[in-house]
């Protein structure tokens, strides 16, 4: 055990269990995997991805290139988790990846041989030829070698949420300077949210022994955090990656609720994916250590400098007992001297030939070599000993490389923006940043703890102000201002492998070799070498792998310049992006304001979209749904009968320019449209294909209601959106979709008038006070506010009533009570055929205006979208499928297709097909609906109508697509 007797953030009273690799071990509450790993002494974690080669813990954070385990069992097993990420529970069971059979004895370890055969680039050399091997040899090689570690198999058991929320600034990361300028904002008076990826804030403050105002640096952050929990308009969000900067002020973070917990508990998202809108942004995300490439650099037991001073510090767990600190600069002076206030054996490797007398004596009890390098190391499943340049070598069993830090600035660059090399701080720092964004701290290159604090107040309050909460300046308590003197250093040649991307093996070698190979441009080395392109994304490989290609091709850091960064920051669990919206939730199943009242008359449902429907009422007696249907189709051409069509789309149209815009999106006049009157409509694609069909009633000069199919509610709202917002954005107009205000019913059949009378006493329904088409906003009986449409979709005098929703049982009640017959999507859909009125199966997106008969409606004498390209040659060919009626003896089916007598069933016989069928209670036969190539000169003939899937084949008529009342007398009433 290597966990300290004292200090650290963990709770030595919460001892907890779990497994590594099966074995038992136990940590304490406040451990994440790998401080608890290593406080048992565990070093070697996994394998690399390409060699093999045992891989220990580098990092502390995300930062983190090797340590990638899978956490639980079963359904909830997880991948390519970071050991430094992952908090420690009761009963949690860890398992290491990429070796066979086991984690000490990987036999794919021998690719190590081939090194120099699988250099950068190999897979384009090897698997070139021959050409015949790729399918049967190297395609399934390569399946099975890639991957990292296992997904699961089994359904996911835990719930995700997505939220959003807007605030004035979102602060990112809670460093020193997340902490000053979240504090500075929320004393403006802002709305502010503060998000860190740790489960506790606090950032470098919680792994360095530093003071802020004569307090712990820990303790300040605690009573900063404090006193922002006090505000009620501050939101505090721990585990909360803000993984992505968009567009106009919109930011994408996930929040791990419940991962640090073995099972989420009833109610609780496991993660919870945010949008989050803010005026204004301080990325504080602080700054990672780099290595510097040398032979053997990756072996388990050599460890981030700063990450060492975060384990000894934080979780109490020291690293190591016989400890090398390899340093360029001052900061891993300081990692020195904690290791050996822990009761280490410490030597100090420093590349400078000179330091300052106080950072040496800081150091002081520490064996230190001064103007040396660390050329190659020792042991092996483990870190045994440290060979310098002059040959000298030191046993150890941890090397702590202190580098230099990077800047993380990866959010800044989501716009696009490059960031520029700084050579005083050896890092790139931000240029530019997306609109409205400051970025403060060590993210920004201000090394030290004051000058962060210090920054990170500044870029709050500027934040605040601009998002209108103008403040005072914050009173910052003094903080120690360290050395942060640095040498460049990133990488001391020798023999053996120096690797630059631990994860994916990428070694000096690799990038020069792709510089001698014409790969000069940083895109280009990087995927020829695929640096940078591991999980960590380059947070510990790119600067120095820039180096080593900078260095390849003569050329500065800054001539080299870097890659873009593009979201997300870290890898997203693809639930927290979908939320809710999986399975069943994907689409919510959507109930009309009438189902449980349909329910409780013995109706059946049907999907319709998101929609459940009723598609027929059985009574007693009948032998199945034919005998339902036929009833209820019977009954509305006989006396009268009630369907519920709440689900049509229905749009609210209102502005002194809505008949402009409606102009616009409807291929037939709306602008004539008188107030109180209804007109059918046909909306064209831009392409001059039909969009949807629907009713529009005027209401008022300003106002209008529009009825859409059900499937195309939503995105006839987007159309018209698009149509206002980019084709005419000066018009004064807005739209509003009110299909959930209003329950409607159509209420249909020669006795449609005496019904409705009973409902409206007094109010005058006959065809000259209220003739077809006609619309008006009433008042029933008993006070109930309704709005009444005269129009016909089943080709009887027919009215439609929209109530309330909550209102909507009563007026069934009353129509039931009046001797009308309820009637479903079944009824309705034979209705329809019957009459000749187009839907679904017709507004398939691949016909025209004319196709269905409705070419007279486009207007000649404006514009609308569609009209030029529905002039197009072959959109107005009269060998295109047109509509048309068909009539058989025998059994018709949707989808069949229609070929000459006597032709054969092939495609190309093929002359169109059945777009919709039903038996016709009314006429006593099959009836359906059909495209048909050159239709209207067929009307007469016979048809075969072949159904190769189902095994039909008969002959039908064809006829015109209207089998009752051609006249419209009866809709007419």
């Amino acid at each position: 055990m290597t966990r300290l007797a004292s200090g650290g953030r963990i709770d030595r009273a919460q001892t907890l269990r779990f497994s590594f690799d099966g074995t038992p071990y136990t940590g304490q509450a406040g451990d994440t995997l790998a401080s608890a790993l290593l406080a048992n002494g565990v070093r070697l974690v996994g394998r690399s991805f390409k060699y093999h080669r045992p891989r220990g813990i580098w990092g502390l954070g995300a930062e983190e290139p090797n340590a990638l385990v899978e956490l639980r069992e079963g359904a909830r097993r997880e991948p390519n988790t970071r050991a430094t990420t992952a908090e420690l529970f009761e009963g949690l069971a860890a398992r290491s990846q990429n070796r066979w059979p086991s984690l000490r004895f990987d036999v794919q370890a021998v690719n190590g041989l081939f090194g120099p055969i699988l250099s950068a680039g190999f897979y384009y050399k090897t698997f070139m030829w021959p050409a015949s091997f790729w399918e049967k040899v190297y395609e399934p090689l390569i399946r099975r070698a890639a991957g990292l570690g296992r997904a699961p198999e089994e359904v996911d058991p835990d719930a995700y949420e997505r939220m959003h929320a807007h605030c004035d600034v979102l602060v990112i990361g809670a460093g020193p300077a997340g902490l000053a300028a979240a504090l500075a904002a929320a004393r403006s008076g802002a709305r502010v949210i503060l998000a860190d990826e740790d489960a506790e804030p606090g950032g470098r403050l919680l792994a360095d022994r530093q003071e802020i105002g004569g307090l712990p640096a820990a303790d300040w952050a605690a009573q900063v955090l404090a006193e922002l929990a006090g505000f009620r308009d501050v939101t505090l969000l721990p585990r909360t990656t803000v993984f992505g900067a968009f567009d106009h002020g919109t930011y994408g973070a996930v929040q791990r609720v419940a991962d640090h917990l073995a099972t989420p508990p009833e109610g609780t998202p496991r993660q919870r994916g945010w949008t989050i809108v803010a005026r204004r942004a301080v990325l504080a995300a602080g700054a990672v250590e780099r290595p510097i490439a040398f032979a053997g650099n990756d072996r388990p037991g050599v460890m981030s400098a700063a990450a060492v001073r975060g384990y000894l510090n934080r979780y109490a767990v020291l690293p190591g007992r016989r400890a090398v600190v390899f340093t360029a600069g001052d900061d891993g002076w300081r990692s020195a001297a904690d290791l050996l206030a822990a009761g280490a054996e410490v030597t100090v490797v420093e590349a400078r030939d000179a330091v300052a007398p106080a950072i040496a004596e800081a150091a002081r009890g520490a064996r230190q070599i001064l103007g040396a390098r660390v050329a190659g190391t020792a042991g092996g499943l483990g870190l045994a000993g440290v060979t310098l340049t002059d040959g000298q070598r030191l046993p150890a069993d941890l090397l702590a490389v202190a580098g230099g830090w990077n800047p993380l600035l990866n959010l800044s660059g989501h716009h696009g923006a490059r960031p520029r090399w700084d050579d005083a701080l050896l890092a790139f720092v931000p240029d530019a940043a997306p609109p409205g964004m400051a970025v403060a701290g060590a993210a920004a290159g201000r090394m030290t703890l004051a000058a962060c604090l210090a920054d990170g107040a500044a870029a709050g309050l500027r934040a605040a102000e601009e998002a209108g909460h103008p403040g005072q300046p914050l009173a910052l308590p003094r903080a120690d201002d360290e050395p942060a003197g640095l040498r460049a250093l990133f990488h001391v040649p020798g023999r053996g492998k120096a690797f630059v991307d631990f994860q994916h093996d990428v070694t000096a070698d690799d990038i020069a070799l792709a510089a001698r190979e014409g790969f000069r441009s940083v895109e280009h080395a990087k995927r020829y070498t695929t640096l940078g392109m591991a999980t960590d994304q380059g947070r510990t490989s790119n600067v120095t792998g820039l180096a080593i290609l900078a260095a390849a091709t003569g050329r500065s850091i800054a001539e080299t310049g870097t890659t873009l960064f593009r979201p997300p920051y870290t890898p997203v669990a693809i639930g927290a992006l979908a939320g809710h919206q999986t399975g069943r939730d994907f689409r919510p199943t959507r109930r009309t304001p009438l189902h449980g009242w349909a329910a409780g008359q013995g109706a059946s449902f049907v999907e319709s979209g998101a929609w459940l429907r009723a598609e027929w009422y059985a009574r007693p007696g009948e032998r199945g749904w034919r005998d339902s249907v036929d009833r209820e189709a019977q009954a509305v051409r006989r006396d009268v009968g009630f369907c519920d069509v709440s689900t049509l789309g229905k749009i609210e149209v209102v502005g002194p320019d809505a008949a402009a815009l409606l102009d616009l999106v409807y291929a037939n006049d709306i602008a004539s449209l008188k107030p109180g009157r209804i007109r059918y409509g046909v909306m064209l694609r831009e392409d001059g294909f039909v969009f949807d069909d629907g009713t529009c009633a005027r209401f008022a000069p300003d106002r209008f209601l529009l009825t859409t199919t059900t499937a195309n509610a939503a995105r006839v709202l987007q159309h018209l959106e698009y149509a206002h917002q980019v084709l005419r954005p000066s018009l004064t107009v807005a739209l509003l979709s009110v299909t959930d205000a209003w329950a409607q019913v159509s209420l249909a059949g020669p006795r449609a008038r005496t019904v409705l009378g009973g409902l409206l006493p007094g109010v005058a329904l006959g065809n000259e006070a209220f003739p077809h088409m006609s619309c008006a906003e009433v008042v029933l009986e008993g006070g109930m506010p309704a709005r009444l449409y005269r129009l016909s979709f089943s080709g009887e005098l027919a009215y439609e009533i929209g109530v309330p929703p909550d209102a909507a049982a009563a007026l069934a009640d009353r129509l039931l009570a009046a001797g009308a017959t309820p009637y479903g999507t079944e009824a309705l859909g034979v209705l329809r055929i019957e009459k000749g009125h187009v839907g679904g199966g017709e507004l398939n997106g691949q016909t025209t205006a004319g196709d269905l008969g409705l070419g007279r409606m486009l207007s000649r004498r404006k514009d609308f979208i569609g009209r030029a390209l529905a002039q197009r040659p072959a959109l107005v060919d009269p060998a295109r499928l047109v509509l048309v009626g068909l009539l058989a003896g025998a059994v018709l089916r949707g989808g069949s297709h229609l070929l000459a007598p006597g032709a054969p069933a092939t495609t190309a016989h093929d002359l169109g097909h059945v777009t919709s069928a039903c038996w016709s209670p009314h006429l006593g036969r099959m009836i359906g609906l059909a495209l048909l190539a050159e239709g209207r000169s067929r009307i007469g003939t016979r048809i075969r109508v072949h159904d190769p899937l189902r095994g039909g084949d008969t002959e039908a008529e064809v006829v015109e697509p209207v089998f009752i009342d051609r006249e419209g007398l009866r809709s007419r009433g």
